[in-house]
């Protein structure tokens, strides 16, 4: 996927006081002690200083973004506050600069339904997670399919909503990948965003200690 226009709109909002996310996947991820965890879109870095927090010193936080101006920030941010239990990293979402089985916890907020490949998305989550390892995301999706006119579009998929999936596909999806314990955690109503109807969630799910 082009990302450029993705890029240029995110990296213009890192100096911003703008919100710029849509969920609150990081209240129901509980973090613990000790754990990897994973940020995909982290932005400025909020939510990456706050796990790190709870995991502590012998735990380990990565930020996910493809924007190199939220990148810097988030960096900056790391080193004002003096947390070294971090590392931040610019990569596509569809190729994780990841090793396998890394990470304990996966986190993302409104960053997936940017991905043209969201299956591709959803196998590097499933690569990276530990086995018994688990994913909190908040994320849209759309009420109807968006129009091909739309999906296409770079400008308007990053404005997160030409690029979200129905409903249904978003969980077909995760089972057929093998995700397990899949429970949706809170879930709006339908809303206006662009030309499209939308509904935001929050989604949590595990990928099995059995394996695949």
């Amino acid at each position: 996927m082009d990302y450029s226009a993705i890029n240029i709109r995110y990296g213009k909002l890192a100096s911003s006081d703008c919100c710029i996310s849509c969920g609150g996947a990081i209240h129901y991820a509980k973090a613990k002690i000790g754990e990897v965890c994973v940020d995909l879109g982290s932005g400025r870095g909020t939510d990456v200083l706050r796990m790190a927090d709870a995991v502590g010193e012998t735990g380990f936080v990565y930020g996910i973004d493809i924007s190199e101006g939220m990148l810097e920030k988030s960096r900056q941010n790391a080193l004002r506050v003096e947390v070294q239990n971090v590392k931040f990293i610019q990569s596509e979402l569809e190729k994780i600069e990841l090793v396998d089985n890394i990470a304990d916890l996966v986190i993302s907020n409104c960053t997936i339904n940017h991905a043209s490949d969201k299956e591709a998305v959803w196998c590097e989550v499933y690569r990276i997670l530990k086995k018994g390892g688990r994913f909190v995301v908040s994320d849209i999706y759309a009420t109807t399919p968006i129009a091909d006119q739309y999906r296409n579009d770079p400008v308007a998929v990053a404005e997160c909503w030409a690029g979200a999936v129905t409903r249904n596909e978003y969980l077909e999806t995760l089972t057929k990948l093998g995700f397990t314990e899949i429970e949706i955690i809170e879930e709006s109503k339908p809303y206006q965003k662009g030309e499209a109807e939308v509904a935001s969630l929050t989604i949590s799910g595990m990928k099995p200690s059995s394996g695949c």
